[in-house]
């Protein structure tokens, strides 16, 4: 018998890895039965962004404080709203969350809020892959999270 998850977390941020979890996501997704909730989780590191080193005042570091947070929920509303467009065209229901914080709090918090089937990550980014390093504790992950936990593969 074939596993027909009814909600799949899914946590989805943009980078190639998220790709690929979204690819096994619509995998195990059953068109008209399953919904994914797609968490996507800005990383609190951007909460100390402020341009210390070259912005001089506190004025424009305010400034410089709204623009980045402008950029980072105009980022997340491209994300959503792609994801959600890609789930709708395989008949699969959509809903989202956007959190910031630390992503491992942030999935085991939304697996505890939501009755899910399983959540859906992407693989750990590899070393020498440009980008953040603000990926999920797989171990803390999958120790404290009571759903079954799908890592999906490089490729």
């Amino acid at each position: 018998m074939a596993f027909i998850p009814e909600t799949l977390l899914l946590g989805h941020h943009g980078t190639e890895g998220a790709g690929r979890a979204e690819d096994l996501a619509f995998q195990l997704a059953a068109p008209g039965h399953s919904r994914v909730l797609h968490l996507l989780v800005v990383p609190d590191f951007w909460a100390g962004m402020q341009g210390d080193d070259w912005l001089n005042n506190a004025s424009t570091r305010d400034v410089f404080a709204r623009y980045v947070e402008g950029m980072l929920e105009k980022d997340a509303a491209e994300q959503v709203a792609a994801l959600g467009a890609r789930c709708r065209a395989r008949g699969l229901e959509y809903s989202s969350l956007v959190r910031f914080g630390d992503p491992t709090q942030c999935l085991l918090e939304a697996a505890a809020a939501h009755s899910v089937s399983a959540v859906v990550i992407g693989p750990p980014r590899p070393k020498g892959v440009p980008g953040f390093r603000s990926g999920v504790d797989f171990a803390a992950l999958v120790r404290s999270v009571r759903t079954p936990v799908i890592i999906a593969s490089r490729g």
